[in-house]
């Protein structure tokens, strides 16, 4: 499990006090862009777009919080992914928002999906989460 930490910014809160739930999106594609680094996924260019995101906003988040934002592979396609990822409030160990998504390898030139290489397989099930 790849694990990415942050710390809530007064400007990511709204009138509410609470983070407004578009910057959990922005922690989530943080940690990702994290991950692929992690794993050297992407080179000198950048190949991979994001297909579908969803997030699941289970406790509200304030000023100054920390947040661990756990990544895990779940399935592994021909040429895409899917990623989970847990949001944790550090201090508590709390879960406060669960998202997925779906990543897709992508040829740009070609406008299409391209398909995962071996190498790029092998490092995705090193973060893969092993059923029970």
């Amino acid at each position: 499990m790849h694990e990415y930490e942050v710390t809530v910014r007064f400007c990511e809160t709204d009138l509410l006090g609470h983070v407004n739930n578009n910057n959990f999106f922005v922690y989530m594609e943080d940690s990702r862009i994290h991950f692929f680094d992690a794993l050297g996924l992407v080179m000198e260019d950048w190949n991979f777009i994001l297909a579908s995101i969803k997030c699941d906003f289970l406790k509200q988040v304030y000023f100054k919080q920390t947040l661990i934002i756990r990544s895990l592979v779940k399935k592994i396609g021909n040429s895409s992914f899917h990623l989970e990822q847990q949001m944790v409030e550090k201090e508590s160990g709390e879960i406060v928002a669960k998202g997925s998504s779906v990543i897709v390898h992508f040829d740009f030139e070609k406008e299409k999906s391209a398909p995962l290489s071996e190498d790029m397989k092998r490092k995705l099930e090193s973060h893969q989460f092993a059923a029970n």
